[in-house]
């Protein structure tokens, strides 16, 4: 991991256990609920520490990712946006690279249907990359799924994304790929909490695909002017794969920010 995240995420943990305080079920969900209609900014890392078939090799993608709820025909929506700052393998001859990666957005409807909320529309990727191996050279669209179940003592749902290129640079790959992200948070006293959120990951395209697991744990705490901070960090270990090139060991953690409306 690079050696200025692991000194950010360090401070920001350290923060965290001074200012935090107990806080109620109601806030501890929402501050982890990603259909909650607050505007929200996010700081996020994805550290992949080791590729199966690839030896001696890591890659590192920075995520600035927010959300804005809004209303369109009536219906209450979710916005999100996620932009990487992506670091490669260091593969020969190549080496290694940092620069921007896609682009990716998704706009959901929100309904709610008894005790469950539900989120559905489509998504988009812009091949927004500032190098080949940043990003796939391919606009692609698709659909994304949320369905969300607060409970008293924490959450359960998902996330299901499915895109497909359909323009772009015609020396890169097709791409078709589907995700899904089961989401569960155990609530714990104090606004700690734990967590499982690892993203599962098909090429449909290339006929690879692996899953992870993680096991993680986060706090919790609201600080001036009513901003709510979520800090969190997520070891993922793949546990079932085929094909080489895919991670085998991930690292997820970051800090998730809300702002009252």
């Amino acid at each position: 991991m690079p050696r200025p995240t692991r000194l950010l995420f360090a401070s920001v943990l350290s923060v965290a256990c001074v200012l935090a305080h107990a806080q109620s079920a109601d806030d501890m969900n929402k501050a982890n609920n990603p259909l909650a209609p607050t505007i929200g900014l996010n700081l996020q890392d994805q550290y992949v520490g080791s590729y199966y078939g690839l030896d001696d090799v890591d890659s590192n993608a920075f995520l600035l990712r927010g959300t804005l709820p809004h209303k369109a025909l009536g219906l209450p929506q979710i916005f999100r946006y996620t932009l990487p700052v992506a670091t490669s393998p260091n593969i020969a001859p190549k080496g290694r690279t940092t620069n921007i990666g896609d682009l990716n957005v998704f706009d959901v409807a929100v309904f709610k249907a008894g005790g469950v909320e539900i989120g559905i529309g489509p998504q988009l990727t812009v091949p927004s990359a500032g190098s080949d191996r940043t990003g796939t050279g391919k606009w692609q669209a698709g659909v994304a799924t949320l369905v969300i179940s607060p409970k008293p003592w924490g959450i359960i749902g998902g996330l299901v994304t499915w895109q497909r290129s359909f323009a772009g640079s015609r020396r890169r790959a097709t791409q078709n790929n589907l995700q899904a992200q089961p989401l569960v948070i155990y609530n714990l006293p104090r606004g700690w909490y734990l967590r499982t959120t690892a993203t599962w990951t098909w090429d449909l395209e290339g006929g690879t695909h692996y899953i992870p697991v993680g096991v993680g744990t986060g706090r919790v705490w609201r600080g001036k002017g009513g901003v709510t901070y979520n800090l969190f960090a997520e070891p993922q270990f793949t546990v079932a794969r085929h094909g080489d090139g895919v991670p085998q060991f991930q690292l997820f953690f970051g800090l998730n920010m809300q702002f009252p409306m």
